[in-house]
């Protein structure tokens, strides 16, 4: 297991900054968020340009053949700029679905559109009273067509294409492939309180295309594995933007006549945030580590997310009340970073939903004792 980045990958994340940081500051955020797209198509085409938007697709179809290993780097940054664009709802995930059910020809002519930037797609896949990791899926497939309500769909106002869960006549799970202007497909978008996009869509006798043959539950379960390890590595660059914000402000606001940071109490309370991010890092490191392995573990992934989303919940609160007042302003980069997070923890399961998971899972290990 590698701790440490390889000269490609810092060579990778320097690079995705350079484009993130050159398009982002907290004035340009919130004013490319307020527009209607809500994210800048200008830097979406520089990530297609230098290859980031085909990533983790093979390259026979189109991508660049990199993986989880490369793939942490990149939301890493993504997590550290605030920066909105649906690089991971719109691109990796749908991608991953398509590239792991479709055939060849379907699967280059996908992937191919979405490493060039042309082409944008979204997973629907939550219905109204679904609760991660248990999912109904009630919108049904028959003679063609699909029916049924999405009723959370990241990405899902802006995407050209929707794979959708659906069940067939015989109930199995399968992943359609819908045009999302067809006929029978409405779409009603929302935005969300960090300040991204998505979809509430009725689908109404749609035409549709099954992707693949059989049960894609345990495809679609796989590829939930790496959109929480993404997710980790999306908010492990939040929390170190944040706390490098903190840090600075402790250095230069003064009290008294003398830097914030001459206070014991205060200082004690920065380096119990940077112990907080450490371990959401080593635990996003080890998340990583064993799907570049091919161990795709969904009881790694929630222990990883787990840590996250409470590290996430220190490090935002900390960073709010060190900053005063100013730290809950729109106008402060450090509110935008704790809203993310805050999404962040309510996507894919809560800290109580991962606990659960792991709780149950406790019977599976062997119990360890000192002779």
């Amino acid at each position: 297991m590698e701790f440490e980045l390889s000269e490609e990958q810092v060579m990778l994340r320097d690079t995705v900054r350079e484009v993130l940081t050159k398009k982002y500051d907290v004035e340009t955020l919130r004013a490319v968020t307020d527009t209607e797209l809500g994210w800048s198509r200008e830097v979406w085409n520089s990530l297609a340009e230098i290859g980031i938007l085909g990533l983790v697709f093979d390259e026979a179809d189109g991508g660049t053949g990199a993986g989880p290993e490369e793939l942490a780097p990149v939301m890493g940054e993504f997590g550290a700029a605030i920066a909105p664009e649906p690089f991971l709802d719109a691109v990796v995930v749908p991608g991953l679905l398509v590239s792991k059910t479709a055939d060849s020809d379907v699967r280059a002519d996908l992937i191919g559109g979405l490493s060039s930037g042309e082409r944008l797609l979204a997973f629907a896949h939550h219905e109204n009273g679904d609760r991660w990791p248990t999912y109904a899926v009630a919108t049904q497939f028959a003679d063609g067509t699909l029916s049924g309500t999405k009723s959370l769909v990241a990405a899902g106002d802006v995407a050209d294409t929707l794979v959708v869960s659906a069940r067939d006549a015989a109930g199995e799970v399968g992943l359609y492939l819908v045009d999302a202007t067809a006929a029978g497909v409405d779409r009603t978008a929302y935005r969300t309180h960090d300040r991204r996009r998505g979809a509430q869509i009725v689908f109404v006798d749609a035409p549709a295309t099954r992707l693949g043959s059989g049960d894609a539950s345990a495809v679609i379960a796989d590829v939930d594995v790496l959109t929480q390890a993404a997710l980790v590595a999306e908010a492990v660059g939040a929390m170190k933007a944040s706390l490098d914000m903190t840090v600075e402000y402790l250095k230069t606001r003064k009290q008294f006549g003398v830097p914030l940071a001459t206070f014991q109490a205060l200082t004690h309370r920065a380096a119990d945030m940077y112990v907080s991010l450490e371990l959401a890092s080593s635990l996003s490191v080890y998340a990583t580590a064993a799907l570049a392995e091919g161990r795709v573990d969904p009881i790694i992934a929630s222990r990883a997310k787990l840590q996250a989303l409470r590290s996430a919940r220190h490090i935002g609160q900390e960073s709010i009340q060190m900053h005063g007042g100013i730290g809950m302003t729109a106008e402060y980069p450090v509110a935008h970073f704790v809203s993310r997070l805050t999404a962040i923890g309510h996507t894919l399961g809560d800290a109580d939903s991962h606990l659960q998971r792991l709780s149950a899972s406790v019977g599976d290990w062997d119990m360890v004792t000192v002779g």
